[in-house]
């Protein structure tokens, strides 16, 4: 709490830039984020103060397509630096309609969109058998096409449709923000701040104390959750693409859960409720908020943010 207002960590899926069905052009990016970007307007009439981090998973995934398919004309980056190059795309992006938000409620708000990196660990088993998915989808026999004849690491991302298949990219665990002590500056000073994008760029510390670039991708719920614990915020905040977490999600008997305490969140988990590289890591990122001494976890959708922070929708996850 700064001021005795609310601090709100609001992690933004993939939904909030890019839609399913879009091929993603910069007007389909720029259109989703303003729409998401007058919700956060809402919020803030509220008087919540509030922290930004989103992920980068489509962006990622499609800029590596045209690194290697430009790798003939210009060299190719690594996938830490293509990380780097999302973060200021999207949050250039969220600056600039966050901005234009704030102007037509007639107000001037700071807002800053800062390069972040993230400690984590060469040694995390994600290294050896990769999981978090990035850029579009794939028919299985495109997959198995691409992993055959360019390399890549795939797997069955969702069931149900005929394009279910994706790339995969290491996705260690977050340890440590490297530029905790300027974010904590910014949000002292009423700043509100876009930062930790795509996760973070991932980075290793070596033995002189150095950081080195790591080709993954971080989840970015997790690395919102260590977000939100180095500026103490209130309320961690996951907007995805559903109002609520289900249980049978997509069968008949689907059924949404509106609050959950952690030992029922853990045990949803170990019976395969929440599918991983979708809702687990949103769930774990909760819980682990929560754990931590963190007041509010929420999960839902961007459209229902400011009702679910009043606790009229969404689904909450409790420490018992």
């Amino acid at each position: 709490m700064i001021n005795g207002k609310k601090l709100v960590v609001i992690a933004l899926g993939g939904n909030a830039i890019k839609k399913s069905g879009e091929i993603g052009t910069a007007e389909d990016q720029f259109r989703n984020v303003a729409i998401s970007c007058e919700q956060l307007v809402k919020m803030n009439q509220q008087d919540y103060l509030m922290v930004l981090t989103h992920g980068n998973g489509p962006q990622a995934g499609n800029l590596l397509i045209q690194q290697e398919e430009g790798s003939k004309l210009v060299p190719s980056m690594p996938l830490d630096v293509v990380d780097a190059m999302t973060q200021g795309e999207i949050g250039y992006m969220f600056q600039n309609q966050l901005q234009n938000a704030f102007r037509r409620d007639g107000r001037e708000i700071p807002i800053a969109s800062l390069i972040t990196q993230m400690i984590v660990d060469k040694n995390d088993p994600d290294f050896q058998d990769p999981s978090k998915p990035v850029g579009p989808f794939y028919t299985e026999e495109e997959a198995k096409e691409l992993e055959k004849y360019k390399g890549y690491i795939v797997k069955e991302a969702r069931s149900g449709t005929d394009k279910n298949w994706r790339r995969v990219v290491p996705s260690p665990a977050p340890i440590g923000l490297v530029e905790a002590k300027v974010i904590r500056t910014l949000v002292g000073k009423r700043v509100i701040v876009i930062t930790s994008g795509g996760g973070g760029i991932p980075v290793m510390k070596q033995p002189n104390g150095e950081l080195v670039g790591i080709e993954a991708v971080i989840d970015k719920d997790m690395a919102g959750m260590k977000l939100a614990q180095v500026v103490d915020g209130d309320i961690f905040l996951v907007l995805t693409d559903v109002d609520h977490v289900y249980i049978n999600y997509g069968k008949e008997n689907e059924k949404p859960v509106r609050q959950m305490t952690i030992e029922e969140a853990n045990e949803y988990l170990a019976d395969g409720q929440f599918p991983e590289g979708s809702m687990a890591p949103k769930v774990r990122a909760c819980i682990d908020f929560v754990k931590n001494g963190g007041e509010r976890a929420i999960i839902t959708s961007i459209n229902n943010a400011l009702s679910a922070l009043n606790g009229d929708s969404g689904t909450e996850i409790i420490l018992n």
